[in-house]
């Protein structure tokens, strides 16, 4: 039973009964019925019992009337029916003045009425509902089964929930942010309490009554989704109606079917964007709807972010939203206001050209990556494309970032992140026959190659080092961990070996092309 007394009073034969104090708890809940036919009644009490009597056991002892009253009051009793005529003809007044005080609902039961009759009564309106309440939560169920098997929607995804649930909602990211509100409540009416604990909970959102459910992808909450206008007396089987479609939302979000933490800009915006990669919208018409949609990224300098993860099939998607949340929700790439979009290459992330030196950036990413855990053989990697000017060389920008994605064999040893720049040489240099690579690489580094292996391997690791440190020993000597004068010593015998002067620009870009035609075959 779950009946408010105002409710239960409503009900015949109970509705011929009058409530003579407490009026102010009529909005206790009645969860079940007992009579009074023992002197220890009041210690076995429930929390939400309605207790009938005769008044037989409290009717010499007004003292003893107060006690119960009290007794009942402080176990959260919902209320006291006294039934006149048998042992009282009315209820004393003190005791009235007692059940006003409480705020405890008394009520004068008509004689001509049973206990049973009364009992009866309840059970019977109670069954209704709750078969009514059944009904309803069936035919909602079936549409709901039918909105997940639809393979196309005519409307979005939180509009068609709320449809079928027949109650506002309100969808909130992980950091706070209101993404969806069709409830007419302000964020902050909405927000009140924040942080939340991540358990179903109703609420009170301003004069609404709601119900929070926390979206989990495992032990993590990506999200709160929040039922307003909800009934106070709402039951068990109601309550997972509201669970199931939550579960439904979390299932489409997770999956990768909606964009939905992001606002409905960024997320117009993101369909464009795919139309216009596929072809079917040029850049200049997809610049123009980005400025409508007050959406500035285009009209400056900017560049793109490709990211993709080995995982396989679904798990791929749900790996991608994972990082999508964690670029998010980085400091450094917050303040950026980038944009992120699921493409079928990946994650597109569309960034303000920064300040950010390339190895800064990569940094930055690398960090997002250590923040989740992925499984072995499934590390996510990115590229990064270099700076363009203007909306007319987005595709430009998205070829240069697949590409670099496309040939993993020109990335490091434990690489997984990578600048255009980076690979711009590389990806021209592929097209030189290996034997040429081979015959190059030999002829610069001959006088070298013909010492010990030993001698050849550390002298060669610390010209690569010199190499990539744009020839600054002090910087060399610490990658290696070496004294600075054996760093010096170790490049002025290279200079001697080679027949290189590493003063001049052509004898180190020479150099440096030896080593990247030695990556290349090795990779090869």
């Amino acid at each position: 039973m779950h009946l408010t007394v105002e409710e239960a009073l409503s009900i015949y034969p109970l509705s011929e009964a009058r409530l003579i104090a407490g009026s102010k708890g009529r909005h206790r809940i009645v969860r079940s019925i007992n009579v009074m036919d023992a002197p220890d009644i009041s210690d076995w009490i429930k929390e939400g019992e309605m207790l009938l009597t005769t008044a037989y056991l409290i009717k010499d002892n007004l003292e003893e009337a107060s006690a119960l009253l009290q007794t009942l009051n402080r176990r959260g009793s919902a209320g006291l029916g006294i039934k006149l005529g048998r042992f009282w003809n009315t209820v004393p007044e003190e005791l009235i003045a007692e059940a006003e005080q409480l705020n405890f609902p008394l009520i004068e039961l008509p004689y001509q009425f049973t206990f049973s009759d009364q009992m009866n009564g309840l059970f019977r309106a109670e069954l209704t509902r709750s078969t009514s309440a059944l009904q309803t939560v069936m035919e909602k169920q079936k549409k709901l089964m039918r909105f997940a098997l639809r393979s196309s929607r005519s409307q979005p995804l939180f509009d068609s929930v709320s449809e079928v649930m027949e109650h506002p909602l309100a969808l909130i990211n992980p950091r706070g942010t209101v993404i969806y509100n069709s409830s007419g409540l302000t964020d902050i009416q909405l927000l009140a309490g924040w942080p939340w604990l991540n358990r179903n909970q109703r609420i009170r959102a301003g004069e609404s009554v709601g119900y929070r459910i926390p979206l989990l992808q495992g032990e993590e909450c990506t999200g709160y989704l929040v039922y307003l206008d909800i009934d106070p007396l709402l039951l068990p089987i109601e309550e997972s109606l509201l669970v199931q479609g939550a579960e439904l939302i979390s299932f489409y979000i997770h999956s990768g079917y909606e964009d939905c933490f992001e606002p409905d800009q960024q997320r117009e915006f993101g369909g464009l964007l795919r139309r216009c990669l596929n072809g079917s919208l040029s850049c200049a018409e997809l610049a123009q709807a980005a400025a409508t949609l007050d959406i500035e990224l285009l009209q400056q300098p900017y560049q793109l972010m490709l990211t993709d993860t080995a995982e396989p099939g679904e798990s791929r998607q749900v790996e991608l939203l994972r990082l999508k949340e964690s670029y998010m929700e980085h400091p450094v790439l917050q303040e950026m206001n980038g944009i992120h979009v699921l493409v079928d290459e990946g994650l597109l992330s569309i960034y303000p050209q920064d300040r950010q030196s390339p190895e800064n950036y990569r940094n930055i990413i690398n960090e997002c990556f250590d923040k989740l855990k992925f499984q072995q053989g499934y590390y996510p990697r990115a590229a990064i494309s270099s700076r363009k000017a203007n909306p007319q060389s987005l595709k430009e920008a998205f070829a240069e970032v697949k590409e670099c994605l496309a040939e993993p064999r020109y990335w490091g040893l434990n690489e997984r992140v990578v600048h255009y720049r980076q690979m711009e040489v590389l990806l021209m240099l592929q097209q030189i026959p290996p034997e040429m690579m081979q015959k190059y690489a030999s002829g610069n580094l001959g006088g070298l190659l013909s010492r010990e292996p030993e001698y050849v391997r550390e002298m060669l690791h610390t010209l690569e080092v010199y190499l990539e440190n744009d020839g600054h020993i002090n910087e060399t000597a610490k990658k290696l961990f070496i004294h600075r004068n054996t760093a010096t010593y170790r490049i002025e015998k290279l200079s001697e070996l080679l027949d290189v002067d590493f003063k001049k620009i052509n004898d180190l870009l020479r150099l440096k092309l030896v080593f990247m035609f030695r990556r290349m075959l090795e990779r090869n």
